[in-house]
């Protein structure tokens, strides 16, 4: 299935390597643009840390950034939250109000990238993995809500009708012998 889920943490690369990450922000991007020369349809994910400490407004923005230079569609923001014991936590901190801010700007900027990917698969036919009645994803991941009696387990072909939120909608055209 063309679907990665990165753990990227953060777009910027002194935060990266205060986080003591073995990569930078160019070997995220660089990653995404070799596997779509091999995959056009392959969908990115990605794990990233709002309000790391130390994090200017600047090293924020490389991290939104990433979104739509690595093409990432799916996130997991997560707010920094300190750990006792870890270096991390020694380090000086950001109000809990930015932490905040930011987590939300980084999910907005995830939910419209979603939105643009599955609006841009919106008319094309699609064969998807049944999780449970009424739903399932495509092999890039997206959720598809579609109306017809499927088993879990069973591959049906739909034809996307549309977005509604985070989801596709599908129109059952037939389960796909197995």
């Amino acid at each position: 299935m063309p679907h990665f889920h990165l753990s990227a943490q953060s777009g910027d690369d002194t935060i990266l390597k205060r986080m003591k990450r073995r990569h930078g922000r160019a070997d995220t991007i660089a990653f995404c643009e070799k596997v779509r020369r091999y995959r056009a349809d392959a969908a990115f994910g990605a794990d990233l840390i709002a309000g790391f400490p130390t994090e200017t407004d600047p090293m924020f923005e490389n991290s939104l950034k990433l979104i739509d230079d690595a093409g990432l569609s799916s996130l997991h923001v997560f707010p920094f939250s300190p750990r006792k014991g870890t270096p991390a936590a020694r380090m000086p901190q950001l109000p809990r109000a930015i932490v905040k801010e930011r987590s939300q700007r980084m999910r907005a900027r995830g939910a419209a990238a979603l939105a643009a990917r599955l609006d841009a698969m919106t008319g094309n036919h699609k064969t998807i993995l049944v999780e449970k009645p009424g739903f399932g994803r495509t092999p890039c991941f997206a959720p598809v809500e579609f109306s017809g009696g499927a088993a879990s387990g069973t591959f049906i072909d739909v034809r996307l009708c549309g977005r509604a939120g985070g989801h596709l909608n599908g129109e059952f055209l037939g389960e796909l012998p197995g």
